[in-house]
């Protein structure tokens, strides 16, 4: 009998505090905690082994979908900086996934809610970790994008690290690729992102991009000024004529996107711009 895996065992007898089982040459623990219906000696009964929180093999009535060769995904319940990240697989007790099998830097760790894809390992001492999905695994997880998802919404979980980017699989299923520079910030293992699809690969595999578009910056950095206008009380000393050393420290945006920005609002009708000063417009 190995824990992480489902077997088949015979109630052999009572105890106080539950049932033992046994497959003729061992005996597990069924806790009547555990126990999903009421038990009867003799029955035979489909259960789970996994260590309890002392180490002892124990069995369960509970089945979860993750196994020692099934995957499925699981959601991220703790995380220990020394370690690694404690993931819910349906036992009372978690799962740990080791820090060995994690990021080298733990603020690409997953946090709590985040999502692994997950099966069941054990080590040399026959204790059960979490490990997660391979490439091999993910790829046959996943499936083929059509050209006509080219520039597509779409959101995603990390579930690989690389230097020169980060590999997602999408809600679809599609296997993707965020580059270093079509992001901010790197994101952290388990984490879901938004992004969009700028490629289709001949092998169905997508190009994601994390940047929004032209128009959907555009807006994002007019509301960043406006509401920097705003807050100083309708008037601010920055305009179109402005440096962009100035601009950049401000705002952290281009004067490029900046001028953008300001057009888009003297469009809408709401700042004036006057003797290198940009004020709110007086309705």
């Amino acid at each position: 009998m190995e824990a992480g895996t489902v077997v088949n065992l015979s109630v052999v007898r009572k105890a106080p505090f539950g049932y033992f089982l046994s497959d003729g040459e061992k005996d597990v623990l069924l806790h009547e905690t555990e126990a999903s219906s009421e038990v009867s000696l003799d029955q035979e009964l489909e259960v789970f082994l996994y260590q309890d929180h002392e180490g002892r093999l124990s069995a369960t009535s509970i089945i979860p979908n993750v196994q020692v060769g099934k995957y499925d995904w699981v959601e991220v319940v703790g995380v220990k900086k020394n370690l690694g990240v404690f993931v819910d697989i349906g036992l009372k007790k978690d799962i740990l996934v080791s820090m060995d099998d994690l990021p080298e830097l733990d603020h690409l760790w997953p946090n709590v809610g985040d999502r692994l894809y997950c099966t069941l390992k054990l080590d040399n001492k026959e204790r059960l970790f979490g490990k997660l999905g391979t490439e091999d695994v993910m790829r046959d997880l996943s499936i083929p994008a059509e050209r006509n998802q080219f520039n597509k919404n779409i959101t995603g979980t990390v579930y690989r690290l690389l230097l020169a980017g980060s590999f997602i699989i999408t809600a679809e299923g599609y296997m993707g690729f965020i580059h270093e520079s079509e992001r901010v910030s790197e994101p952290r293992l388990g984490q879901q992102i938004e992004g969009r699809i700028i490629d289709v690969k001949e092998d169905g595999s997508v190009n994601v991009s994390l940047f929004p578009r032209s128009y959907e910056q555009m807006d994002i950095d007019a509301e960043k000024v406006y509401n920097y206008v705003v807050g100083r009380g309708g008037s601010m000393p920055y305009s179109d004529k402005s440096l962009p050393e100035e601009i950049k420290q401000r705002f952290d945006m281009s004067k490029g996107a900046f001028k953008r920005a300001l057009g888009k609002l003297m469009k809408d009708g709401k700042i004036t711009q006057r003797e290198g000063w940009t004020h709110i417009k007086e309705k």
